[in-house]
């Protein structure tokens, strides 16, 4: 595994543990997105990681948003084409979670504000902290979300609550963000990455080839018409026929025994 210096990962039966490491807050800057995504293209590459846990380090904040002063100084230097490849870095880091043939889940252990929560957005899945605080709060600062808050948050939690929140800069509970459908479990905060370890273990023992085809037809499907989204998952489905994992899966079920799956 890679070296970084805010970024810490390890693995464990096939799960990968990716923990943001920037005290107090691990707010965003530049290095910390440049370090995310080089350890997320790490993760991928791997073939022992089948499912990757993204948290943050310590209790406090999963993300609290970006470093202030960076963004400052941004907007104080009046370029543009700096601020056009800041927002694009972090694009290019969350729409490569989103888009991943491996699931991702966010283990939201504390405040999860601006760009953690794009973040969190990003991934395939989220599980909170009972004490998690939620929000896009950039509207308070005179900006707006620039790592598309503005679009994930309206496809998740609609149209009318996503513009309340931007336009408002105000912060959900977690349970609130359990209500919106934003986030899939709400859990003790001690409990979090025991929670999300679990789901991750369920999931790691399924085929890697079903994992990623569903993924693929769940994103790819999601941006067009149904139509084109029903060709994708059959598209998908027929790739799986060349694969041996259905066959053990299949006869698993008729001899009324587990499933073990090679990810062939």
């Amino acid at each position: 595994m890679g070296e970084w210096q805010y970024i810490r990962t390890e693995v464990e039966e096939q799960v990968a543990l990716l923990t943001i490491d920037h005290p107090p807050v691990n707010s965003f800057n530049k290095q910390v997105v440049t370090e995310l995504d080089e350890a997320v293209d790490e993760l991928l590459a791997d073939d022992e990681v089948k499912v990757v846990i993204i948290t943050g380090g310590g209790t406090n904040a999963f993300v609290a948003g970006a470093d202030i002063p960076e963004i400052k100084a941004l907007f104080e230097s009046g370029d543009t084409d700096s601020s056009a490849k800041f927002l694009k870095r972090g694009h290019s880091a969350f729409r490569k979670i989103e888009s991943a043939p491996k699931p991702f889940i966010a283990a939201i252990n504390g405040f999860c504000l601006g760009g953690g929560l794009e973040l969190a957005m990003s991934c395939h899945m989220r599980i909170c902290s009972d004490r998690a605080r939620l929000g896009q709060p950039e509207i308070n600062l005179g900006i707006i979300p620039g790592w598309g808050g503005t679009q994930r948050l309206s496809r998740l939690a609609g149209r009318g609550k996503a513009i309340e929140l931007i336009l408002t800069g105000d912060m959900m509970t977690a349970q609130e963000a359990y209500r919106l459908n934003l986030v899939n479990k709400v859990v003790p905060g001690g409990a979090v990455l025991k929670e999300a370890r679990g789901l991750a273990r369920k999931i790691a023992s399924k085929s890697k080839f079903a994992i990623a085809a569903a993924l693929k037809a769940i994103d790819q499907g999601l941006q067009g018409p149904i139509e084109e989204g029903l060709r994708i998952e059959s598209d998908q489905f027929v790739v799986l026929s060349e694969k041996e994992d259905p066959l053990e899966g299949l006869g698993a079920f008729l001899e009324k025994r587990q499933p073990e799956f090679k990810d062939k």
